[in-house]
Order: C-alpha cells, then sequence, then structure tokens
C-alpha cells in the first residue's frame, strides 16, 4: 500500500487545535460522524482522558498519532514539552525514544542480511571477536559461579533477545558491570549517551563479562540490539550512526530523527519528567537518570539499543514503511518477506510477559485475541522508556505513536492510549 500524500499532509498540518474532525462531536440524537472508520465522538474521548491526564499533573504533556489506511485521523498534542519554561506541547515535539531505537537497528541489520553481508545464524564473534568464548552468571549455595556458555551467541539470538545478555542490573551480575561503567554504573543499564567512546569499544568490554542465561534458553531484555550496532557498523563497513542517517531515516525523509540533537533543535525537546510517590510529576534531575547528554554530551557512543531521539511523525513513517511490507513513497527498505519474519513470533513461549505474545525480531507479537488487550492478531509493537509507545496493526492498516517524556513513567496513559483508538474504530476490517 502507498501511501503518496499521507506524510505531505503530516507536514503541512496545524496541531490539533485548528478545528480538528476527531474533537467534534455529533449534536443530541445525531449520527456520530465516521471518518475512515472511526466515529468522531469517540475519538474525542482521547483527547478527554489524555487531557485529564495533564490536569491532573499525571503527566506533563504527550503527543499521540494514528494513521488508518494511509491518512491521519488523529493528531493531537496536549499540555506542556517543558513547562517550566512556559513551552506547550506540539506535535513537532522531540522526544527521547529509548528502546524504540531497537526496531531501526534490527532494520539495519536485516537489510545486510538481505544485501548478503551477514546470516541470522552467524556467530556474534565473526564481527566482534572478543563474543568468541562468552560466560554465565548462575546462583549455587556458596554464591555466584560463572560458567562457559554452551554455545556460541548468534545474530538470531540478539535479534530475539534471547541471548542470555542481561542490562547488567540483576543483583548477581551488578557490581561486574559497575565495575566496567556498565550496569548499574549506566543509569538502569541502557544508558550510554555520556560515555566518551565508540559503542563498539563499550560492546567489546560487556563481551568480558558473564551474562545471565544459557543462549537460547530464555528471553531476556538487555544490551543484544547496542551489541547488534556493532555488527552493524563492521559488517557494513561505515559507522552505525552513518548507516542509519544514510540508508533509513534520511530515504524515508525521517528529518527530525538523531542519535544527538542539532543544537538548533533544541528547543523542540521536550522536557523529561517523573513521577513522584503521589503518581504526579515534576521535572526530572539532569544526568542519566533524568534529562540525559543528548544535546551537550560527547556524541561518540551511537547506541543501537537505546540511543535515538525522534517525533511521532517521523517514527510513524517508519513503522509505515513496515506496515507497507518494507516500502514508503517509492523508497524500499526490507522486501515483504523480510518483514513478515521480523514481525511474525520467533521465540515460541520464551516470551512469558503474557500469554498469547510472542517476540518477532525486533517487536511483541499478537499471537491469539485478548493477549494485549484490543489488538488484532498479527498486531506488533513496543516502547521506550520514557513512555512512549507504538503499535501497527496490520488487519486494520493502522500505525498508532503516543510519546511523553517521563522516567520512570508511572502512569497509565501509554497503555490506556491504544484501548481509547481501538474503542473509537466503530467500522474495524472483517
Amino acid at each position: 500500500m502507498r501511501i503518496k500524500t499521507v506524510f505531505a499532509a503530516l507536514l503541512v498540518a496545524s496541531h490539533a487545535a485548528a478545528s480538528p474532525l476527531y474533537a467534534q462531536t455529533a449534536p443530541s440524537g445525531a449520527k456520530p460522524r465516521i471518518e475512515s472508520g472511526f466515529a468522531t465522538d469517540r475519538l474525542a474521548r482521547i483527547d478527554q482522558v489524555l487531557q485529564h491526564y495533564v490536569d491532573d499533573n499525571q503527566i506533563a504533556g504527550a503527543v499521540g498519532l494514528v494513521i488508518r489506511n494511509g491518512r491521519v485521523v488523529y493528531e493531537r498534542a496536549f499540555g506542556w514539552a517543558d513547562k517550566e519554561s512556559g513551552r506547550r506541547m506540539t506535535t513537532d515535539a522531540i522526544f527521547r525514544i529509548a528502546s524504540q531505537s531497537k526496531a531501526l537497528t534490527s532494520t539495519a541489520i536485516l537489510m545486510l542480511f538481505e544485501e548478503g553481508k551477514l546470516g541470522l545464524d552467524q556467530q556474534v564473534s565473526h564481527f566482534i571477536p572478543q563474543f568468541a568464548h562468552t560466560t554465565v552468571a548462575t546462583r549455587s549455595d556458596t554464591g555466584r559461579v560463572i560458567v562457559p556458555a554452551k554455545r556460541p551467541i548468534t545474530i538470531h539470538d540478539l535479534l530475539t533477545h534471547t541471548s542470555g545478555i542481561s542490562y547488567g542490573t540483576d543483583d548477581i551480575v551488578a557490581p561486574l558491570y559497575k565495575a566496567k561503567g556498565l550496569g548499574p554504573a549506566a543509569g538502569y543499564g541502557w544508558y550510554t549517551a555520556d560515555k566518551n567512546e565508540p559503542i563498539c569499544t563499550t560492546m567489546e568490554r560487556l563481551a568480558t563479562l558473564p551474562f545471565v542465561s544459557q543462549p537460547g534458553e530464555a528471553w531476556v531484555y538487555g544490551y543484544s540490539t547496542d551489541v547488534l550496532g556493532c555488527v552493524v557498523e563492521r559488517a557494513s563497513g561505515i559507522p552505525f550512526d552513518q548507516f542509519i542517517r544514510t540508508r533509513i531515516t534520511e530515504p524515508l525523509g525521517m528529518k527530525d530523527t538523531f542519535f544527538y540533537l542539532p543544537p538548533e533543535k533544541r528547543q523542540r525537546l521536550a522536557a523529561v519528567y517523573m513521577a513522584d510517590s503521589a503518581g504526579h510529576v515534576h521535572r526530572a534531575q539532569n544526568g542519566p537518570l533524568g534529562q540525559g547528554d543528548y544535546v551537550d554530551g560527547p556524541r561518540r557512543s551511537f547506541s543501537g539499543g537505546a540511543g535515538l531521539l525522534s517525533t511521532a511523525r517521523d517514527y510513524s513513517r517508519f513503522l509505515q514503511m513496515l506496515l507497507n511490507g518494507g516500502e514508503l513513497d517509492g523508497v524500499r527498505i526490507l522486501s515483504p518477506k523480510t518483514v513478515e519474519v521480523m514481525t511474525t513470533n520467533q521465540v515460541g513461549n520464551l516470551f512469558n510477559w503474557t500469554p498469547g505474545q510472542g517476540f518477532g525480531l525486533a517487536f511483541s507479537t499478537v499471537d491469539r485475541v485478548g493477549a494485549d488487550g484490543l489488538a488484532s492478531v498479527g498486531s506488533w509493537a513496543w516502547g521506550g522508556a520514557y513512555g512512549s509507545m507504538y503499535r501497527v496493526d496490520p488487519k486494520e492498516h493502522m500505525v498508532m505513536a503516543f510519546m511523553i517524556q517521563q522516567f520512570p513513567y508511572g502512569t497509565e496513559a501509554p497503555s490506556r492510549f491504544p484501548t481509547l483508538v481501538y474503542q473509537a474504530l466503530v467500522e474495524p476490517n472483517k
């Protein structure tokens, strides 16, 4: 499905204050308007709920975006991008997207796979020799025991998060990781924006530390995608950030997606907030547990697992490309068959967050009705540590993105947004 006009419309659309269709409610007794299968009075519920979160100081601000059949059916900004400076949230605000970076890195790996530059069953040590002999920490009556890995870690293990590599905050390994500048020494493990070293140097050091599970035996969330960022660099022969820029974001017209923000765009970066024990937000501190070093940092560590910044519009272009089977506006990034594998459960029952869900080569997948709220079977999704989330529903030809900057986010808003979207969809595809 081509969507030649959708994102051109996004670029010229004013943010939702200008008489949005979704804010219109039908007069009493009148039949609600239907736009692209959505009832406009039900879409207005999104406004009401999100504005309540702002008014109740549960979130500072947010942006929501929904596209169906290549048409923007909802786009709205709420609250504040920077409450203390009086800067309102806008639909073109830039957000730290943390783990939403993983999907772009996994896409880069699959591009190289399609070009014959690597295999999914290939050992990571082919590109990073330090991974040739990895170890695993286990518990015993006498404490920690470190044993050799039963087999080498593969590219597939990294894509599916079955490598056994955590973020190093597990108590069994945390002291070892902290001593190497990882785990507790890197925020909650995933933060590397303040490191004055290339990501491959960090990953080579990671390889000397014990992991927490044997390869292929458990789903473990951690540095796997950061390792893949180094693999992209080694397999392609060009710096990782340059590959992402020249092969993915620039071809897709993602003009506001970066590892580190250009100084001229800093006024569009939303501030990070955190929730207190009562669930009310206040501005987060500077540093790895708050605002981060995405503007004034060393600009050397390009984290494939958590380093990117983007907008709802930009990220939705990337998602729409995948929904289209790997192509957007005449630019093909991946083949349809590769996207199919990427968005289908590849780990069986290892992804045990919720029965009926799986994990593909970048995303959680919905394998049965009701496994993830109202999402259709075949939907796929993920999110980021600052509270952002996205979902793609191929059955409904729908992309949704929700952006906030809250860490830890401590709010139900990200999980409520997809439910509010689906309840407004009164003409679903059969």
